[in-house]
């Protein structure tokens, strides 16, 4: 032996082929590709970071605030104690989705087999499996814009695309334009992604609205994907169950305990789908996690049986909150606020807030500014949007705002934004 230490570098895949390789493609995807080249953080991790420096309230982060309620956590010890911390079946604990199926049944008007219920790791699992089983490489993905970051890295993941149709965003509320989504679904769309309620901007889509956007995805022959997660967090009007009204076996529901819970960490979801889409997304999901959380299925089996009232508890408390926050942004001159008829965030638009104080209508720019000067951060509403397209425009200088932090960070930021409010 020369006595030379071997010196040895890792290369990733695609590196030196200039070829992007599809990690970086789904980051690129998700928006964390920095203008250098580099994979940045998200978009919540950057925003928290932020708001720790400036001693701001973080109402960025769409983290619940509330505590997980006790009979959750009492039942999964329980369920520890007995003995459930091995493999559960890979298709989900049967008392977990028979009380899916009851669930659904009950509260939706949606008849479902429990054979038909697929436990995943949180809501975020299903979508992906189920896009990269359903969408063939090449084809078209139809979301509705501004959109949950996931949607896009699972698109770039399937090798399809991604296409955003905006919502129309003002001091009404957020609106779906049929007609626009009409346009953007071809013979190319494999799958129409429907979020209702919306993140992040509450709308509940109405069941004539379903109706019309089942028609066009059934047109198309394309798969009709539900993100429902938020659908027992509603403050005004009632959430339609896509696959309750249309008779369409293409219809996929997704959904979770997370939000209904206050129990994200848990990360406990499900896909809702015929035999046959199943056997697809268990195909994709079985080698990503094989099977999830053993002792909490049975505790969100227990919740969503025996405490079928929580999530319109949970629902009142949000929005009271949210009553809370807008009261108070609505107080700051220049700040146009967006109606949140259900989930965690309300949009506010500073562009006006800008002009008057003579500075761009950037959001991103103001988020730092208020953060410093205000004491309370949000999120960018761009950063929730395809880069560049016409949605991130109009939301560029908007800011989401989270008001399912607690009730004492929801005051201490109304406290502070009067403040600013009052000069």
């Amino acid at each position: 032996m020369s006595g030379k230490v071997s010196q040895t570098r890792t290369v990733l895949p695609g590196s030196q082929s200039g070829e992007q390789p599809l990690w970086h493609r789904m980051s690129e995807a998700a928006g964390l590709i920095s203008p250098t080249g580099e994979v940045q953080e998200t978009i919540f991790g950057r925003m928290t970071a932020l708001a720790l420096s400036c001693d701001a309230v973080n109402l960025g982060q769409g983290a619940p605030g509330d505590p997980t309620p006790d009979f959750l956590v009492e039942a999964a010890h329980e369920a520890m104690r007995v003995g459930a911390n091995q493999y559960p079946p890979p298709q989900g604990a049967p008392a977990l989705r028979e009380a899916i199926a009851q669930q659904r049944l009950r509260d939706w008007g949606h008849r479902v087999d429990a054979r038909d219920v697929l436990v995943t790791t949180g809501a975020t699992e299903a979508l992906t499996a189920a896009i990269v089983a359903l969408a063939p490489p090449g084809t078209d993905i139809v979301v509705l814009e501004p959109y949950y970051d996931s949607y896009a890295a699972a698109a770039a993941l399937a090798g399809a695309r991604l296409v955003p149709v905006g919502l129309d965003i003002d001091a009404d509320g957020a609106r779906v334009d049929v007609d626009r989504l009409a346009a953007a679904v071809t013979e190319s769309t494999s799958i129409v992604l429907v979020n209702t309620p919306h993140n992040p901007t509450g709308l509940v889509l109405s069941q004539d609205e379903i109706v019309r956007i089942g028609a066009l995805a059934e047109a198309a022959d394309a798969w009709l994907l539900t993100d429902e997660v938020y659908e027992h967090l509603v403050f005004d009007g009632t959430h339609t169950a896509p696959a309750a009204v249309l008779d369409d076996p293409r219809v996929v529901t997704v959904s979770s305990a997370g939000k209904t819970f206050n129990a994200t960490g848990w990360k406990i979801g499900w896909v809702i789908a015929s035999q046959e889409v199943l056997t697809a997304v268990r195909a994709v999901k079985q080698y990503l996690t094989f099977a999830t959380g053993a002792p909490f299925q049975p505790a969100v089996a227990n919740a969503l049986t025996d405490h079928a009232d929580f999530g319109a508890e949970n629902a009142r408390a949000l929005a009271a909150k949210r009553d809370v926050l807008v009261s108070a942004l609505r107080e700051v001159p220049g700040m146009r606020v967006t109606p949140a008829a259900s989930g965690y965030f309300v949009l506010a638009d500073l562009r006006e807030l800008a002009r008057e104080q003579g500075l761009p209508a950037d959001a991103f720019a103001l988020n730092e500014r208020l953060s410093r000067e205000m004491g309370v951060t949000g999120i960018p509403g761009s950063a929730l949007c395809a880069a560049d397209s016409p949605t991130a425009r109009a939301l560029e200088s908007v800011i989401r705002y989270s008001f399912c932090r607690t009730a004492a960070e929801v005051e201490e930021a109304a406290v502070r934004l009067r403040a600013f409010a009052q000069g």
